[in-house]
């Protein structure tokens, strides 16, 4: 057990230490809790869980620190029960934490993040349902998460077959909680009524809906795949989520807050880091898979680097992709599809290379395709792939 008089303290100590728990006061001589505990999110050091304190703390100050990453938020003079109760609850939940997982605070300070936490910050409050949208891997769920309440239910199912069967249940399970939907321009006609129904008791269950999608709902509506009373009550609050390669200067910190998570979880040496050149090489980069191929690749540097200094070199052997892929497999496509015809062409013939590339391995497809291997694995079946062995 530590203590510290002040936030530099307790900065320094964290930057050589890693905790189990910490006890934070939002009133401090030097620097306010929530701003050190805004640092910690952004630099990768948020990784163990944090209980604020305060005497004169308001609503605002409690729901802005549980948004950055708090555990929780305790008004003074603190009961002893209560105080034994939330740090056991805070110490059990600290054991389930993702150490690699990024939360909104770490997404970056370029203008385009700024503007979208401006725009969550917004919405945050609103019972209406909220529709993110954006390419695979841009961070959905991390902006679905910073909409969530501590303390209440978060409920996420795994697929979308409940919405055809069973949408109430779903409810019950959130209820004064949030709901998060993933992928709601995949389901069928079947679940898309679920959802319609799903949406007309939101206010008995006190739940609020965020729904995302990296499909383009306008174009499935006129082309009669989507309901059209179910696209028109989604989009009537949505929040698009730019893509990595529109906010490169975020990339640099990004990679680094990435990389301080698998140092912290025990998965990378202390000592590693970053040449200035291999920042440099990330941030030129493309990033079609977005923040989840972006992790990936972290990831991989970090296991397999075998000094202390993460090389331009080591970054550009782990984004090998030849570019006659690409380019021969848009020249194959006929001119005469639709486009989603087209779409699902190119994606076939894209997953069938990455497979064949990487001899099988499914995990370095869904690295490199920037995607989570249960996505990658429905996208497969959907396309009518077929894997080795099965």
């Amino acid at each position: 057990m530590a203590l510290a008089e002040n936030a530099e303290q307790a900065r320094m100590w964290r930057s050589q230490n890693r905790p189990e728990l910490v006890l934070l006061d939002i009133w401090m001589p030097d620097t306010d809790g929530i701003t050190l505990l805004k640092d910690w999110a952004s630099s990768g050091m948020l990784t163990m869980p944090v209980v604020m304190m305060s005497g004169h703390g308001t609503i605002d100050t409690a729901v802005e620190a549980t948004r950055i990453g708090a555990f929780g938020y305790l008004e003074k003079p603190v009961p002893l029960q209560k105080l034994l109760s939330t740090v056991g609850k805070a110490l059990r939940g600290g054991q389930n934490k993702q150490h690699s997982a990024l939360s909104l605070a770490s997404l970056g300070k370029g203008a385009l993040i700024t503007d979208l936490k401006k725009r969550l910050e917004q919405v945050a409050n609103l019972k209406t349902p909220l529709l993110l949208m954006g390419e695979p891997g841009v961070g959905l769920e991390i902006c679905a998460r910073f909409m969530h309440r501590s303390n209440t239910p978060w409920v996420e199912p795994e697929t979308l077959t409940a919405l055809a069967e069973t949408p109430l249940d779903l409810l019950e399970q959130a209820r004064d909680g949030l709901l998060f939907l993933k992928d709601v321009g995949e389901i069928n006609k079947l679940g898309q009524k679920g959802l319609l129904l799903l949406l007309s008791k939101l206010d008995k269950y006190n739940v609020k809906l965020v729904c995302a999608t990296s499909q383009p709902l306008a174009e499935l509506t006129a082309q009669g795949a989507y309901h059209q009373a179910l696209f028109e009550q989604l989009s009537s609050l949505s929040i698009g989520v730019p893509a990595l390669r529109a906010h490169r200067e975020d990339i640099p910190e990004l990679a680094n807050h990435i990389l301080s998570r698998f140092v912290e979880s025990g998965e990378a040496s202390s000592s590693l880091q970053f040449s200035t050149a291999a920042l440099n090489c990330l941030r030129n980069y493309d990033w079609p898979g977005n923040l989840t191929q972006l992790t990936g690749v972290v990831h991989s540097l970090a296991l397999t680097c075998t000094g202390d200094e993460i090389t331009a070199d080591a970054v550009q052997q782990a984004m090998v992709f030849p570019e006659s892929t690409s380019v021969s497999a848009v020249s194959d496509i006929p001119l005469d599809l639709s486009l989603r015809d087209a779409r699902d062409l190119f994606e076939k013939t894209y997953f069938e290379r990455l497979i064949d590339q990487e001899n099988g391995n499914m995990t370095r497809v869904a690295e490199r395709a920037g995607l989570e291997r249960t996505h990658l694995y429905r996208k497969i079946k959907l396309l009518g792939i077929k894997l080795r062995g099965h």
